[in-house]
C-alpha cells in the first residue's frame, strides 16, 4: 500500500502508463531471475536470459532513452528508472551489465556514427559481450598510472601490458580498453580509449577465484595485439575524458538506482524479500530484527529518491552525484546483508544447498565486499564528495603535470 501511494504521487501519467505497458509485456514474458546481485554470472542463468534479453531489447526496454535507430523509444531517464525497478522487484537478471550500462552510453556519447552503427544493437541485444580492461596491477586507483601501451602501426595500434579484476572478461567478445599512447604527455593527457577483439591472438585471460567460489575477475595479458583506427573512442590521447563517461556510467550501475542503462533498480525488492525471510525464520516479532528492517527499508528509500534526484536534475548520471550514490549503496547493502545473515541465525553459516534459499543470502553477502572496492573504492568517492561537493582542499598531486615518463614510480615500467 506504501509503495502504491509514493507511486502515485511522483509518477506521471505518461509515466504510470509506461508502467502498465512494461508490466503487461513482463506478465507475458516473465524475465529470467537468478545470479549474485541481480547479475547472470554462471553458465545456466546467462544461457536462459539470452533469449528473453533479445526480446526485451527489441521491445525497445533494454535503453529506453537511446533513438529508435539504436534499439532506443527516445524515452526518459525516468522511464528507464521504472525498468529497473520492475526488474529489480522480480529479482531479475540485469540485461547484459557492462555492455548495456556502461559501454553503450559511452559509444552514445563518444562515438562515431559508424561505431554506434556496429556495437550498438549487437550490445543491447546480448550478441556481443563485453568487459573492461582498466585496472592494472600497478594503476588501480591510481587509474591514470596505467602502463599499459599502445604503438601506432599504419592503420592498427599494437598493444602490450597487462590488466587485472576485469569481469566477465573470459566470456568477453570485445572490451574496452585504456592504454597510455604518449608517455611524453602528463599522464592524464597521454592515454587513448580503444575498443579491442578479444578474440585474436596476443591476448591470454586468467581468471582469479573469488571468495564466493566463483571466477568472473580475470588477469588478462596483451602481447602485440592489434586495434583497428577506427576502434578509437573519442580523440588520440584524449582518453582519460571518454572513461569519466564509462565511470560515472559504472557508479551508476552500482549505486542500485536504475541509473544507466538497464539499471538494478534500488533494493526495495530485496527488503521485501528479507520481510519475507523474517517471516519464514519466525523473527517477525524479534524488535531488533523489526528495526533493522525499518531501517533498510528507510535507507532504501532514500537511495531511491537520490537517484531520482539526480534524474530529475540532471538527465542522467554527471558530475560528483555518482559517486554519492555509489557510496551510499555501498554501505547500504552492507547493511542489508548483515541483517539477513543475522536473520538466518546459524543457518548463516551453511552453503548452496545446505542453506536456505539456496545459499543467496550467504553469495550476497561476500558478493556485496567488493562493492566497497570496484568502480572505485570508497576513499576514491569520499576524495570525489570532499573536493567536488563540499570544496575541501584537492589531495596534493605531484606527478599531476610532468611527462609520464618522468614519474619515479613509473621509472622500472617505461
Amino acid at each position: 500500500m506504501t509503495d502504491t501511494l509514493i507511486e502515485e504521487h511522483v509518477e506521471s501519467a505518461e509515466d504510470a502508463a509506461f508502467r502498465a505497458e512494461l508490466e503487461g509485456w513482463l506478465r507475458e514474458n516473465p524475465a529470467p531471475v537468478g545470479g549474485a546481485g541481480g547479475f547472470a554470472q554462471d553458465d545456466a542463468v546467462r544461457a536462459a536470459s539470452a533469449e528473453w534479453q533479445r526480446d526485451f531489447a527489441d521491445a525497445g526496454y533494454i535503453a529506453v532513452t537511446y533513438p529508435k535507430a539504436y534499439g532506443g523509444r527516445g524515452g526518459t531517464t525516468r522511464q528507464q528508472a521504472i525498468v529497473g525497478e520492475e526488474l529489480a522487484g522480480r529479482g531479475a537478471v540485469i540485461p547484459a551489465g557492462i555492455g548495456v550500462s556502461m559501454v553503450a552510453p559511452t559509444i552514445l556519447a563518444h562515438g562515431t556514427d559508424e561505431q554506434k552503427e556496429q556495437f550498438l544493437l549487437p550490445t543491447l541485444r546480448g550478441d556481443l559481450a563485453w568487459c573492461q580492461l582498466y585496472s592494472e596491477p600497478g594503476a588501480g586507483s591510481d587509474l591514470a598510472g596505467l602502463s599499459t601501451r599502445a604503438e601506432r602501426d599504419g592503420d592498427e595500434w599494437i598493444v602490450n601490458g597487462q590488466k587485472v579484476w576485469t569481469t566477465q572478461a573470459h566470456i568477453a567478445d570485445y572490451a574496452i580498453l585504456l592504454a597510455r599512447t604518449d608517455p611524453d604527455q602528463p599522464k592524464h593527457r597521454g592515454i587513448t580509449y580503444f575498443l579491442i577483439d578479444m578474440h585474436q591472438p596476443g591476448i591470454e585471460v586468467r581468471p582469479l577465484r573469488q571468495l564466493t567460489g566463483e571466477a568472473h575477475f580475470n588477469e588478462v595479458f596483451l602481447t602485440d595485439a592489434r586495434v583497428p583506427h577506427h576502434n578509437v573512442l573519442g580523440d588520440v590521447n584524449g582518453g582519460w575524458g571518454v572513461s569519466m563517461t564509462t565511470l560515472l556510467h559504472e557508479r551508476m550501475l552500482m549505486s542500485g538506482t536504475g541509473g544507466g542503462s538497464g539499471g538494478g533498480g534500488g533494493r526495495q525488492g530485496k527488503i521485501e524479500r528479507m520481510i519475507e525471510l523474517a517471516a519464514r525464520m519466525g523473527k517477525t516479532s524479534d524488535p531488533v530484527v523489526r528495526q533493522g528492517l525499518a531501517d533498510g527499508y528507510i535507507r532504501s528509500q532514500l537511495q531511491r529518491y537520490l537517484g531520482l534526484r539526480l534524474q530529475a536534475a540532471r538527465g542522467g548520471p554527471s558530475g560528483p552525484h555518482p559517486s554519492l550514490l555509489k557510496l551510499n549503496n555501498a554501505w547500504l547493502q552492507k547493511r542489508l546483508d548483515d541483517l539477513a545473515l543475522s536473520i538466518l541465525g546459524p543457518t548463516g553459516t551453511l552453503w548452496a544447498g545446505d542453506a536456505p534459499d539456496n545459499g543467496a543470502w550467504q553469495q550476497d553477502f561476500l558478493t556485496s565486499i567488493q562493492l566497497r572496492i570496484a568502480g572505485g573504492t570508497d576513499q576514491v568517492q569520499l576524495n570525489v564528495i570532499g573536493e567536488r561537493v563540499l570544496g575541501l582542499p584537492p589531495e596534493p598531486r605531484a606527478d599531476k603535470d610532468i611527462p609520464f615518463r618522468d614519474v619515479p614510480n613509473n621509472a622500472a615500467r617505461r
